[in-house]
């Protein structure tokens, strides 16, 4: 039975991969800082075990290194970085007006960054190991087509905007220096998913976007480590 841990996994495309993954008869590790409510607390319970419960706030540093601790022995085929945030603000509600120039929150960019950036590279630290041990041997973090530089056509959102480049830069150098492991390891756009921080306009539906992803991730190869995938398997500029 293979093996896939997910951050973030109590809402949005996060708890879509734990719904799927435990339908395929993966084996998951669900991460989220409340788990033990909602529909993932259900979906736990009525997995007959598959789907385990780990309380974990990716911003916690020791709380990642005790998780790992845990989960000493365990091979992970996926670690799959799902938790994010676009700070304070709501780009649901307000779009593009938020986060502009001359109105910076220097205090939610810094968090912006614990949970977009050093949270996935924490993760893939203190979980490598586990990866490596593993038979598909894959890290993946979500990140988003906003962090493409040269696609970025009309400024703004600069707080996610720079967390998510960061990101990607992060799992590219990773890419490069895990190969000694034999791990592959890249970042991936889901899609404008319609998920609480998407939006009810988005045009991707949460269920879409996770298969996609899922059958982009089972058809990595090492040639696609530190490549910049979307959901679909087309490939976006850096």
């Amino acid at each position: 039975m293979p093996t896939v841990l997910v951050t973030g996994a109590a809402r949005g495309l996060g708890l879509e991969f734990v719904r799927q993954y435990a339908a395929d008869g993966w084996r998951v590790l669900a991460c989220a800082r409340d788990p033990g409510a909602g529909e993932l607390a259900a979906l736990a319970s009525g997995s007959g075990g598959a789907v385990t419960l780990h309380a974990l706030d990716v911003t916690d540093h020791e709380a990642i290194e005790a998780l790992a601790r845990d989960l000493e022995g365990m091979p992970i085929d996926v670690l799959l970085n799902v938790a994010g945030t676009i700070g304070a603000d709501s780009f649901a509600k307000k779009g593009m007006s938020i986060q502009r120039f001359g109105k910076s929150d220097y205090g939610d960019w810094m968090e912006t960054f614990r949970v977009n950036v050093f949270g996935p590279m924490k993760m893939s630290e203190a979980f490598v190991q586990h990866v490596a041990a593993s038979e598909q041997k894959k890290i993946v973090t979500l990140t988003s087509m906003v962090g493409s530089i040269g696609g970025n056509t009309v400024g703004g959102l600069y707080a996610y905007r720079t967390s998510k480049a960061a990101a990607n830069a992060m799992m590219k150098s990773m890419s490069i220096d895990l190969k000694r492991h034999g791990i592959i390891a890249l970042p991936m756009h889901p899609g404008w998913a319609r998920t609480e921080m998407g939006g009810p306009q988005a045009p991707v539906e949460p269920v879409d976007s996770v298969s996609g992803m899922r059958s982009v991730i089972a058809a990595l190869t090492p040639d696609d480590a530190g490549r910049f995938l979307q959901f679909d398997g087309g490939e976006l500029a850096w």
